[in-house]
């Protein structure tokens, strides 16, 4: 009788596994994504099955497990305030929606050096200070160097103990034995389970150590807190399925040399995605910034051409931002365009329409955007700033430094209607700006107000007369 094999391919972004490999993957349609692993044992003693039954057996009173489960409806389930739990950073819980649920899984992500064992070891911190008991496992450092980290972010009070293991197996023991509230696995690529027979930080590794934190985070209303490396291309490494297991998605993004950061969330089941938390690294440890605008216009330069500031929505919350542009002329046949922090087709396009409905000569000339403070927006609100910076630095002429630009620009040069035009005008308000260009039909929309004079435009020839 012939041998099972007892390797499989799986591809790395939706975790499809074949007995072959293939250059397409035939679930998800991506190419050279296919991997060759350890095959997962098909008896019931895989690792997430024994957790999952072991889970069951040690689950709260009250509750039907195993072969007593039962169908409920929406009418018999409750919920209650106690089934989230603020971390202590009003950011994190904006990010997260009003706090972190219990028994739920989430995965945070980011480049190296960014700060997320910082982060996760201040929400230990904070929840220990709450009376919740929290366990830190970390497979990337001995139990002195994360003394040494913590004796940075000051004193550490409450039921918080810390674990320096790998062997999943062995943090499930302990993860049923001391019963935590909470839990921090740093970092899921360091982990391994003896049963899936491969190196850590591969397909099955991951796949079967996800598995098996998941099982136990809904079996015992454990918070799993889990780390995440990213690839060169900015995703979580490992199985795309990682991101499809768990149950919310951050990503903490960043100049590592510079001092803020932003907490984005990505998927999330308990809460919107659309919302992100402003960190600023200290010496201390991580600081939030509750008005990320006045962080971001810092610096602003005085009578300087090209220098717009621009409004951008974050979900609920509006942020500004100073959009720069530098146009001078090329010195080659092909001129350069350069863009950091917004899309560059986005800028080619809005370039395009600029010499074909304005008739300015822009070929001839090389152009750069940068959006100060490192920050990163695809919002069409910003096309009208950009369109202002790129005329203004064109033309050496400044924008007045207490105004405010944003609109949606469309190919034909028209000036479109932007959501959420109230609060930007109220953000811009309040930090102290007096004059705010806007499309014309949230103009008609908006009450007078006396603070700031609204001027609307209909399109780009309008907002370039303005300058």
């Amino acid at each position: 009788m012939a041998k099972a094999k007892s390797t499989g391919f799986f591809c790395r972004e939706c975790g499809y596994e074949s007995s072959k490999w293939m250059g397409q993957c035939p679930a998800c349609k991506a190419w050279n994504t296919m991997v060759e692993a350890p095959s997962a044992p098909t008896s019931s003693g895989t690792a997430a099955g024994r957790y999952a039954a072991a889970a069951s057996l040690t689950a709260a009173p009250g509750k039907r497990v195993g072969a007593q489960a039962k169908p409920v409806s929406l009418d018999e389930i409750e919920l209650s305030d106690t089934d989230r739990t603020r971390t202590g950073f009003a950011e994190l819980d904006r990010v997260l929606g009003s706090g972190v649920v219990r028994g739920s899984l989430v995965l945070v992500g980011g480049d190296p050096g960014i700060g997320k064992s910082t982060l996760l070891l201040q929400v230990c911190r904070n929840l220990a200070g709450q009376e919740q008991k929290v366990l830190y496992v970390s497979g990337e450092e001995s139990l002195k160097q994360i003394k040494l980290r913590a004796s940075r972010i000051g004193t550490v009070r409450g039921p918080l103990s810390f674990l320096s293991e790998t062997n999943l197996d062995t943090i499930a023991e302990v993860i049923r034995e001391v019963r935590p509230d909470v839990v921090v696995i740093d970092s899921i690529q360091t982990m391994f389970i003896e049963a899936a027979g491969s190196a850590p930080g591969s397909v099955s590794q991951v796949r079967e150590c996800t598995g098996v934190l998941m099982q136990l985070a809904k079996g015992l209303g454990v918070t799993v807190f889990i780390v995440g490396h990213v690839t060169k291309e900015g995703v979580v490494a490992g199985p795309r399925m990682l991101e499809h297991m768990v149950d919310t998605v951050l990503y903490f993004e960043g100049d590592r040399h510079a001092s803020y950061r932003i907490l984005r969330g990505v998927k999330n089941r308990f809460g919107s995605t659309n919302e992100i938390g402003v960190f600023e690294m200290r010496e201390e440890g991580l600081a939030e910034v509750p008005n990320p605008s006045e962080f971001m216009l810092e610096g602003r330069p005085a009578e300087a051409s090209g220098a717009v500031t621009a409004c951008s929505m974050e979900g609920t919350r509006p942020i500004l931002l100073e959009v720069q542009a530098l146009v001078s002329k090329t010195n080659f046949g092909l001129p350069r365009r350069t863009a950091a922090g917004v899309d560059y087709n986005r800028v080619n396009l809005l370039m395009a329409v600029l010499e074909k409905r304005c008739r300015y000569a822009l070929s001839g000339y090389d152009a750069y955007v940068n959006i100060a403070g490192g920050m990163k927006m695809n919002e069409p609100a910003l096309d009208l700033a950009i369109v202002m910076a790129l005329i203004s630095s064109y033309k050496d002429r400044p924008l007045d430094e207490k105004t405010i630009v944003f609109g949606e620009v469309g190919l034909s040069g028209e000036v479109r209607a932007v959501s959420m035009a109230e609060q930007r005008v109220h953000e811009a308000v309040k930090m102290g700006f007096t004059r705010c260009i806007l499309p014309m039909v949230n103009v008609s929309k908006l009450k007078p107000r006396s603070d700031i004079r609204l001027e609307g435009v209909a399109n780009v020839r309008e907002a370039i007369g303005l300058l």
